[in-house]
């Protein structure tokens, strides 16, 4: 719209629910996003609150600029509902915005919504019920006429391909890496209690943390020093992972962390030998890309997003092989040349993604769907 030869900003709903609580990966992409569209002229931003508890919590942790709007509905209500009606929705923007798999109801606004994998729906058996619902909400979204984002060419072929979507319905932004060099190396090692190869997510199964475990009973035979580090949130795999602790006998050697702060993230990032990322499936993946930053090898899956985030910076292998994961980490983590390598092309691949350009991106794809 435009007044007297200026263009007007488009009125842009953000979902914003997952910066509520201890965030995931989810929430600091959205944050990041925010973050960024917060200072931008193009567009009014206001984060979208579907939550009871966090109603009254939302307008204190986003951005300054940001507006702040919420339901009076837990979000797992909102979700039932929304399986069959387009209420409560959201009114009086340009366009409502979804970064989590769900978009509320615009209202007659358009609707954007992210898709960061296919998990709901490849591997219903490995999320909760609550994520089992996301197919049922996307199909809602798309009979309204909603389009999807991905962050990588990966998600957006399968979504094409896999759900059978338009491909002018999907675009394709990658997510963005904003470059954190404030981990304290010395407070990782301090953490782990000495040398370590150090893991990161939330404890699902789809990470196949217990194949790292079985992987690091190699790794220890070759090299007595290191100990396993993971540092995530407990989830659907955290008795699968205890148990192959036990039948590995390393119980003194794997420190399992829980949820810890980004300060201690960053620090754990900054003091490994190695970052070991042997997930199953990735939509995208940051965890690799924030080890880079910090000059630490790593040793990922070939599989999902991986080889497309991770390019030549990476040393590549089948997440269930675990002597090639056990060769691999130890090749990263003992052979200086390799490590060298490794963290020279780690250097140059994290510089191809910026939140910067990745906001750029969305704000056109708002102009261009929101008017």
């Amino acid at each position: 719209m435009s007044l007297g030869g200026l263009t007007e900003p488009i009125r842009v709903g953000f979902e914003s629910t997952c910066l509520l609580g201890e965030r995931s990966g989810v929430g600091a992409t959205a944050s990041a996003v925010l973050e960024r569209m917060a200072g931008r002229d193009e567009v009014a931003v206001t984060a979208l609150g579907v939550s009871w508890r966090g109603r009254q919590t939302l307008p204190s942790v986003v951005p300054k600029g940001v507006g702040a709007e919420s339901t009076m509905f837990p979000a797992r209500v909102a979700h039932r509902i929304w399986q069959h009606a387009n209420w409560p929705s959201f009114g009086g923007y340009d366009i409502v915005h979804g970064p989590n798999f769900v978009v509320p109801p615009g209202h007659g606004a358009a609707e954007l919504v992210t898709i960061h994998d296919l998990g709901p729906w490849r591997f219903p058996h490995l999320v909760d019920v609550h994520v089992r619902a996301y197919p049922r909400l996307l199909d809602r979204a798309m009979r309204r006429g909603a389009h999807i984002h991905v962050p990588s060419a990966f998600v957006g072929n399968e979504v094409v391909e896999y759900l059978g979507i338009d491909r002018d319905r999907v675009h394709v932004i990658l997510n963005g890496h904003e470059i954190n060099l404030s981990g304290d190396p010395t407070r990782g090692r301090q953490m782990a209690g000495g040398p370590y190869v150090l893991a990161v997510g939330t404890i699902e199964p789809r990470k196949n943390f217990p194949v790292l475990v079985e992987a690091m009973r190699h790794v220890f035979d070759e090299l007595p020093e290191l100990r396993l580090v993971i540092a995530g949130a407990p989830g659907l795999a955290s008795d699968d992972l205890e148990s192959a602790i036990r039948r590995t006998g390393n119980q003194e050697r794997v420190s399992v962390l829980g949820y810890v702060s980004d300060a201690d993230r960053n620090s754990l990032l900054a003091g490994a030998e190695c970052l070991a990322f042997p997930s199953l499936y990735e939509g995208f993946g940051l965890p690799p890309l924030e080890a880079m930053a910090y000059r630490t090898p790593v040793v990922a899956a070939d599989a999902g997003s991986l080889p497309e985030v991770c390019g030549q910076a990476a040393l590549l292998v089948s997440p269930a092989d675990c002597e090639e994961l056990a060769r691999a980490i130890i090749s990263a983590v003992a052979d200086d040349d390799v490590a060298s390598r490794l963290i020279a092309a780690g250097q140059n691949q994290v510089h191809q993604f910026s939140w910067d350009r990745s906001v750029d991106d969305l704000v056109r794809l708002y102009q261009r769907l929101g008017r």
